[in-house]
């Protein structure tokens, strides 16, 4: 079967989907499978959908759109997984803004219910040349390689958060652009979470010169998934760009199912984490992160995030014994007290000299 597709998700980068595609009706219920659906509904609140370049593109009834087969636990958003079958015809969900794709079995009633779609079958790849016989699509392998081993890593600062929402991208930005100012070269990395471009495009924009993400490795989210190997990928690969620095942001939370505490717990992981920033919603969640991470041998160098969004918060906080900066308002002060953590001062820049005219 032959068809075009209105849209095409971000989730599917790896797999390089165009437009005019083939379908087949066999399709792996795996994740990481690309699937071509046809939207079911019109919604009025959480109806976008991120393509691959992380333009965010408004979804109707009736658009046919490619995304991932994937897993998902979002406490303000849905939660779903990928049936044990599926094939055409079959009515599935829209479970993120990043196309991936599942049965939902929860949704927070702030963004509604979500968008149901038809499965049309698996969008097939023609790897070899001429032969007009094709495969289902996954987006696993991806351009990093998973590994066993962790190489030589530059200084690293590490974003954790109590839960998702927790302003965990917000704070990397900040991080990213301090430390950039400061005259290093700034490679960052999302280990956890659910495929989306956005978190790291923002990243980008502030500075960054290097960004991977597990989907990057063929992962939909990290959600139930085997993290430890793919988080060590993507540092490797990052490393081997050239960046002096990099910014570690960890999606969801300390207590979800993404695995954040097994990347915490993992000693060679742990060791790289040279600077911790923890954010926090509210004083309650920045204690319990506190005691969670002590928990692990770890400390919050800086705690951040809407718990330190004015001195309501802070002073709540201020027996914690943890530096509390509001990354977004102070985010200067945000830098320095992590780059202060590292042990490391900025880099000397070359100034240009003046010539009279």
């Amino acid at each position: 079967m032959r068809l075009r597709l209105d849209k095409i998700a971000s989730s599917t980068a790896n797999a390089r989907v165009k437009a005019d595609v083939v379908l087949g009706g066999e399709i792996p219920a795996v994740p990481g499978t690309v699937v071509a659906v046809r939207v079911l509904d019109e919604k009025r609140v959480y109806n976008k959908l991120e393509d691959v370049h992380g333009r965010m593109m408004t979804v109707h009834k009736g658009d046919v759109i490619a995304g991932v087969l994937g897993n998902r636990q979002a406490l303000h958003g849905y939660s779903g997984h990928v049936p044990e079958t599926v094939k055409p015809g079959d009515v599935l969900h829209l479970l993120n803004l990043g196309g991936v794709i599942g049965l939902a079995t929860s949704a927070n009633p702030q963004v509604g219910p979500p968008a149901r779609v038809e499965v049309l079958g698996a969008v097939q790849t023609f790897p070899e040349l001429g032969r007009r016989v094709g495969r289902p699509a996954s987006i696993n392998p991806g351009i990093v390689q998973p590994a066993d081993v962790l190489g030589e890593l530059p200084p690293s600062i590490w974003l954790v958060g109590t839960s998702m929402n927790s302003g965990k991208t917000r704070a990397a930005c900040s991080a990213v652009r301090e430390a950039v100012r400061a005259g290093f070269t700034v490679g960052v990395a999302k280990l956890t979470g659910v495929a989306l471009k956005s978190d790291v495009l923002g990243m980008i924009d502030h500075g960054a010169t290097h960004a991977v993400t597990f989907a990057d490795a063929g992962l939909p989210s990290t959600c139930g998934a085997e993290v430890l190997a793919v988080a060590r990928g993507c540092l490797n690969h990052l490393a081997a760009q050239g960046a002096n620095l990099l910014v570690v942001e960890l999606g969801d939370g300390l207590l979800g199912n993404y695995g954040v505490r097994d990347l915490l717990a993992a000693p060679d992981l742990k060791a790289s984490i040279g600077a911790l920033a923890l954010c926090a919603n509210d004083p309650v969640g920045a204690f319990g992160g506190k005691v969670i991470l002590e928990g692990m041998g770890l400390k919050a160098d800086v705690l951040t995030g809407p718990a330190t969004d004015n001195s309501a918060g802070t002073e709540s906080v201020g027996g914690l014994g943890m530096t509390a900066v509001n990354a977004v308002q102070e985010s200067e002060a945000f830098g320095a007290a992590l780059l202060g953590a590292l042990g490391l001062r900025p880099v000397p820049t070359l100034k240009l000299a003046r010539t009279s005219a």
